[in-house]
């Protein structure tokens, strides 16, 4: 019987290898760099920790179960699980990649892929239409569906279409839901990203990045890479995403909640100019999230009436923390035009819709009355000045 995602975060549907481990609940760090061969031609079905190693085999396997692929890849960072799907194109390939990205994102595709010699189309892939913008060496199609920061959200299965029509490939970065809330593959996606670093985690005690296909071609592909270049997840960092892993789902719920609180206060204040946010049923992608997503994720976007009064709240929140990165329990706010998208250039970011007075928040799974008392105590001491 098929097992539901919840119970999936916390158990990996597998008998074989229970006891293996002295009946051990939480799966055992395995600190080695190397490993004994039995005799001469003969392996333990490890040799060495950059090749693989039974920690970040089974963290794998977990995200793998999650997103319903074949195969995943645990790399040291988001940015690294980026950097080797990378490594599938050569010079002269062409990809149309979503204008709304992480700036890291952008960062990477703007100064080393370009270097490189792989041309991009940059175009609002929620909206415009993509199939235009194919070429004879268009390669794939990479999207963030909600977008960061601006929360876009694109129709995955659409432009899954697009991509098997043309015959390239369809890669979607998963980190804003989560496999909780959403699974690509199952659209008609042929990679999904992750930066495990994220909700995976969820403790904003490690980095890590993950890739999960459905197709063995990709699959033998990226294996090749990783061997070759090195980028594996170690084996402590390992078991911190598999720890993480197991209380996924409470935390989705609960941040989702807070989310949705939030998103409707900040509706109500006369400062707040616009509040994006996919839960929100005037959303222009609320009808598509329901579509192919299970929830709305626990990321909010929201702009103030001008710069000071944002720079203000950032100074001003104590129980919010002021701080990069998402998905962990704590709730965070962050300025993309100095940290997110800061190498970004002001047009692009300007173009994207991100402004001086524009704040990203990743909300946590703290009391909701606590976040709101707080975001009300911070709001009216500036109003009041």
């Amino acid at each position: 019987m098929a097992r539901g995602i919840g119970t999936k975060c916390i158990h990996l549907e597998e008998d074989e290898g229970r006891l293996a481990h002295y009946g051990a609940i939480s799966f055992p760090i395995y600190q080695s760099a190397t490993y004994a061969h039995p005799a001469v031609g003969q392996s333990t079905g490890f040799d060495y920790s950059r090749l693989q190693n039974p920690t970040r085999e089974q963290v794998e396997k977990v995200v793998a179960s999650l997103e319903n692929g074949i195969d995943a890849l645990a790399l040291s960072s988001g940015m690294a699980a980026i950097s080797l799907m990378m490594e599938l194109f050569a010079p002269g390939d062409h990809l149309i990649v979503d204008a709304d990205l992480y700036g890291g994102s952008i960062r990477l595709f703007e100064h080393v892929s370009r270097k490189n010699g792989i041309d991009f189309t940059s175009i609002d892939c929620y909206k415009e239409n993509i199939e235009s913008y194919i070429k004879e060496n268009t390669k794939a199609i990479y999207i963030e569906t909600p977008t960061n920061p601006m929360m876009h959200v694109t129709d995955i299965k659409k432009t899954a279409e697009i991509a098997k029509r043309h015959g390239v490939l369809l890669i979607v970065d998963n980190t804003f839901l989560s496999p909780y809330f959403q699974n690509p593959l199952d659209l008609g996606a042929d990679i999904v990203i992750h930066s495990g670093t994220k909700y995976l985690g969820g403790h904003n005690d490690t980095l890590a990045g993950f890739l999960v296909t459905n197709r063995e071609d990709v699959r033998e592909r990226l294996r090749f890479l990783i061997k070759t270049t090195g980028a594996g997840l170690a084996p402590f960092d390992s078991w911190l995403i598999l720890r993480g892993i197991k209380t996924l789902g409470v935390r989705m719920e609960k941040a989702q909640e807070n989310a949705k609180g939030i998103a409707e206060w900040l509706k109500g204040q006369q400062s707040v100019t616009e509040v994006i946010y996919p839960g929100l049923p005037e959303h222009p992608g609320h009808e598509i999230m329901k579509r192919q997503a299970r929830g709305f994720g626990a990321m909010l976007t929201f702009k103030l009436e001008s710069r000071e009064f944002a720079l203000a709240v950032l100074e001003k929140v104590k129980l919010i923390r002021y701080a990069e990165s998402l998905g962990g329990v704590e709730t965070l706010i962050t300025y993309p035009t100095t940290q997110t998208h800061a190498d970004v250039p002001k047009e692009i970011r300007e173009r994207n819709g991100i402004t001086e007075s524009t704040l990203r928040m990743s909300v946590g799974i703290e009391d909701g009355e606590d976040l709101l008392d707080e975001l009300a105590g911070v709001f009216h001491e500036i109003e009041s000045r």
